[in-house]
């Protein structure tokens, strides 16, 4: 894990005498492998954080929510999710294609636990496990660099409400999101939404309900 740290962290390391504490933690935490109780924890996630990079480097952070099970561990180095409907502009998954470098984080706001991983991204047509998940576009696989649990002194504790009613789930309709009922977008949702442009006021009401 000598290259875990590049010269930024290492100056701010050493500036706060941090450094063989650091080292420390490296040798103790941080992990190539997806260990069994980290797949237990991951799986049993409803949600994560996920950061991707472009070309040039800049960031763009998304959540990526869904049901128990959202992510599925492949084996000790690899990991699996789904990439759902969203806003069409393909932030997240476009990043990937030019840049494979990503980061995951996974937070259970209920334990007050939490995980981050990083690892290389792709994504590849006719995926097998794209049924896995009721109405995927996509799959997107990370293979792992690097893994650690963080301290979580500062997660706040909170328990969930409900789930979101948008969730894709096998043999029921999937409601459709108001936005795309909105006449911005109405002259230029793709052919399978176009069914959907309809009552400004109404996607306005039920935007504000939201």
């Amino acid at each position: 894990m000598s290259e875990f740290f590049h010269e930024g962290s290492r100056q701010l390391q050493d500036r706060f005498d941090t450094r063989p504490m650091a080292d420390r933690l490296v040798d103790a935490i941080v992990s190539g492998q997806i260990s069994p109780e980290d797949k237990a924890f991951i799986e049993e996630q409803n949600m994560f954080f996920f950061a991707t990079v472009d070309r040039e480097g800049r960031p763009n952070c998304s959540y990526k929510g869904g049901s128990v099970g959202l992510v599925k561990v492949i084996d000790e180095q690899t990991l699996a999710f789904p990439l759902y409907d969203g806003s069409g502009m393909y932030l997240s998954a476009g990043n990937v294609l030019v840049n494979e470098h990503v980061s995951l984080l996974f937070v259970d706001f209920q334990r007050q636990a939490r995980l981050r991983l990083n690892g290389s991204a792709f994504i590849q047509d006719d995926d097998p496990l794209q049924n896995h998940w009721p109405e995927a576009e996509l799959v997107l696989r990370v293979k792992v660099r690097e893994m650690f649990p963080n301290c979580p002194r500062y997660i706040h504790k909170m328990t969930l409400v409900e789930e979101s009613s948008f969730v894709p789930k096998q043999h029921c309709e999937t409601p459709a999101p108001a936005w795309k009922r909105l006449e911005v977008v109405a002259d230029v949702l793709p052919p399978r939404d176009a069914h959907l442009a309809g009552n400004e006021q109404d996607a306005a009401a039920a935007l504000n309900r939201n």
